[in-house]
């Protein structure tokens, strides 16, 4: 029994023990697993406060020297040098159209023809006005054959001169009126025919085929309007607080929301001297070719104005900056593991990954390098 019993012991030792190694293996895995970083909220919404926070890397403020940039919105504009209406002087009715909005002309071509009153009236002051001067001038020939025979006064022969004179200035001016309302007085018409006075774009068209139904153009400028979109202008709204920094003659690079991998390069032409009292900005205009005709009146642009003097800018590296709400944020760490979310304000993108800091920071200073990171695990807690 005294053998048995010492036997029991044993076994019971020899259990203990291995129940012992069990749990030292898995005491000696949970030392080796690395700890998790935990994120203990506080009152404050800004200040975080981390455990392990080692894991989060740093990085320092620093400072690089660069030109100013500043960057506008705006549209593409014809440029108005480059805008010519298409003028009729004949009042009447709209017959046919043989162009439409969008359309690309050349100097010369038909664009309308236009069934006036106007014509027939002047054409009448032209025949009556080329039938006086004819008469007028065989009277002055007649008279003056007699002047020379003896058979007249001098002052009969200058008055029929004088009357031809008066004539053929009667007739020259009805011709003139014939040809502002665009007809050849050699075939003469009820249609004056509307022919494009330059080449280009048709931006805005007033009139249509329809004015044969009762539509009446009176010599309007704006039945059609001709662009020439070689040269436009980009129109940019620039924020008060920013316009000392805008210049004549300032370089800009243009990007179109149609084709963002396209830079363009322009130059402004003019800083306008009034500003909209609702929206505090002044209209700023950049002039650009356009010579591929890749710019389409009304596209969405993007200017970007460079300053040609250089100066100091704060950088930090483009992750540690977090955007939300149409701000930016950085989180600089406190103590014990404690960061503040910080408001700045950014600038533009730099070589080697960088931003640019307007203001919030300081040289020198340090923080989260991965500001998403730190934002993500906040999140998760």
């Amino acid at each position: 029994m005294k053998v048995r019993g010492i036997g029991l012991a044993l076994f019971s030792l020899v259990c203990l023990g291995s129940m012992a190694g069990c749990n030292g293996k898995k005491k000696d895995e949970a030392a080796e697993a690395p700890p998790k970083a935990s994120v203990e909220k506080t009152g404050d919404l800004n200040l975080v406060q981390v455990k392990h926070a080692e894991r989060f890397a740093l990085a320092t403020v620093t400072e690089q020297m660069s030109a100013s940039t500043l960057s506008v919105t705006g549209s593409v504009q014809p440029d108005v040098s480059r805008t010519i209406p298409v003028i009729s002087l004949a009042n009447g009715r709209v017959v046919d159209t043989f162009a439409r909005l969008g359309d690309t002309v050349k100097k010369g071509q038909l664009l309308m023809e236009v069934q006036s009153t106007d014509v027939s009236g002047g054409f009448a002051v032209y025949l009556k006005a080329s039938n006086d001067e004819r008469l007028a001038r065989t009277q002055y020939e007649r008279a003056k054959t007699l002047y020379e025979k003896g058979a007249i006064a001098k002052a009969q022969m200058e008055s029929a001169e004088n009357s031809e004179l008066d004539a053929k200035t009667d007739l020259n001016a009805a011709e003139q009126q014939l040809k502002i309302l665009g007809v050849d007085k050699a075939n003469p018409s009820a249609a004056v025919k509307v022919y494009a006075p330059a080449s280009g774009v048709i931006i805005a068209q007033n009139v249509t085929s329809a004015g044969a139904a009762g539509m009446t153009l009176s010599g309007s400028s704006t039945a059609f309007t001709i662009a020439d979109l070689s040269h436009v202008w980009i129109v940019c709204d620039v924020f008060e607080a920013d316009l000392a920094k805008v210049r004549m003659g300032q370089t800009a690079e243009v990007r179109l929301t149609a084709y963002p991998d396209k830079v363009l390069t322009g130059s402004v032409s003019d800083i306008g001297a009034v500003l909209d009292p609702t929206t505090r900005t002044a209209k700023v205009r950049i002039q650009v070719e356009n010579a591929a005709r890749t710019m389409r009146v009304g596209m969405f642009a993007t200017a970007t104005l460079h300053g040609q003097k250089a100066e100091t800018r704060m950088v930090v590296p483009a992750s540690a900056v977090l955007h939300l709400q149409d701000r930016d944020w950085v989180y600089v760490p406190l103590r014990s593991g404690q960061f503040r979310r910080t408001e700045v304000r950014g600038g533009a993108m730099v070589e080697g990954g960088g931003q640019e800091i307007f203001s919030g920071l300081g040289v020198g200073q340090q923080v989260i390098a991965k500001a998403l990171d730190l934002q993500n695990s906040a999140a998760q807690e």
